[in-house]
């Protein structure tokens, strides 16, 4: 008799693994159950394992919608009130800052916004950094002396940096870069100092990329792009790379990766959860190890390879500035660039 009693149990604790299994397929079958939707113009390859993660370890559904950051900053503002998502996760400030000025992000709730340093986030606490990348001059050591490479970007404009230096100005965090000139030099000064770089003819490239392999094999001698790009491929390589970052003494440029939660979020506390998740220690962790970002949560060090955040002379700028793209995309129109 016991024994058919514990085969019953047995039989029973099986349909109930059994429907519960069902209700697990069907749920993410049919879309019930929590769920939040988030426009991304970070890269699947990049960001789509931490919300994996996510996903398995709170039962919460992320549906993703991908593409570049700005592509997806119009989507939000041109969707207004119909907008279905709840979280926006931008390559860099400008897009957050453009849809702060537009009232489409809701403030975040303080004890979030402190894990991060306040020059990171929204001053008005509508958006928070989640990794930062810095603005660096790479260079070939066998062909540039470390110490004759200036503490400003400005004196690439003297005469022996004439056809030694790459850019791309088709990029987005160039033109981030031009966005920040702009605004703390001026935009008659970011004006002369693109024409300077051309006229010592600058080369252009498409991408940081393929800056960092024209330093690595002598076609040209130094490049501007954003400092993780070296990390990377120096991963990627089973040789010495033979190029070297150099963080200008005279300000860099630290912009950001970050998210905000739109006002019209229909899950607005699983966004806030979603947010709380990248800014946890194994995101942040995820952030430095995978593309060499610098974190941004207080206590947490970044890669070994770089400089801490802390040892940089950063530019004074407030990120969300470099949400007027418009002009800057229009400036390099005019000399010429784009």
């Amino acid at each position: 008799m016991n024994l058919i009693r514990s085969h019953s149990l047995l039989a029973v604790v099986a349909l109930l693994v059994v429907l519960a299994l069902i209700r697990v397929i069907w749920i993410g079958r049919d879309g019930t159950g929590p769920s939040i939707t988030v426009y991304s113009g970070r890269t699947a390859d990049l960001i789509q394992p931490l919300i994996d993660q996510f996903e398995r370890e709170t039962g919460i559904r992320v549906q993703v919608r991908y593409g570049q950051t700005a592509e997806m900053a119009a989507t939000i503002l041109e969707e207004g009130r119909r907008s279905p998502a709840d979280v926006f996760l931008a390559q860099d400030a400008g897009a957050l800052g453009a849809l702060a000025r537009a009232d489409r992000l809701t403030p975040l709730p303080a004890d979030l916004l402190d894990l991060v340093e306040a020059r990171f986030r929204s001053p008005a606490g509508q958006w928070v950094g989640l990794s930062g990348r810095a603005r660096v001059i790479t260079y070939h050591p066998d062909r540039i002396d470390p110490s004759a490479l200036p503490d400003h970007l400005q004196a690439l404009c003297e005469p022996h940096w004439q056809g030694r230096v790459g850019w791309a100005p088709m990029n987005a965090s160039f033109q981030a870069f031009v966005t920040a000139l702009r605004v703390t030099e001026g935009h008659d000064a970011a004006r002369d100092w693109l024409t300077c770089m051309a006229r010592q003819r600058t080369r252009s490239y498409a991408n940081n990329s393929a800056i960092l392999m024209a330093v690595a094999s002598g076609e040209i001698d130094a490049g501007l792009v954003n400092h993780y790009y070296l990390h990377a491929l120096a991963r990627e390589r089973t040789g010495a790379l033979p190029i070297r970052n150099h963080y200008p003494a005279g300000g860099v440029l630290v912009n950001v990766a970050g998210a905000g939660i739109l006002r019209t979020a229909s899950a607005p506390d699983l966004a806030d959860r979603f947010l709380r998740y990248l800014l946890d220690e194994s995101a942040q962790r995820y952030f430095t190890d995978r593309t060499f970002e610098y974190p941004l949560v207080r206590g947490i060090a970044p890669n070994e390879v770089l400089p801490p955040l802390h040892d940089l002379q950063t530019t004074d700028l407030d990120l969300n500035q470099l949400d007027d793209l418009e002009r800057t995309l229009r400036l390099l129109q005019d000399v010429h660039l784009l």
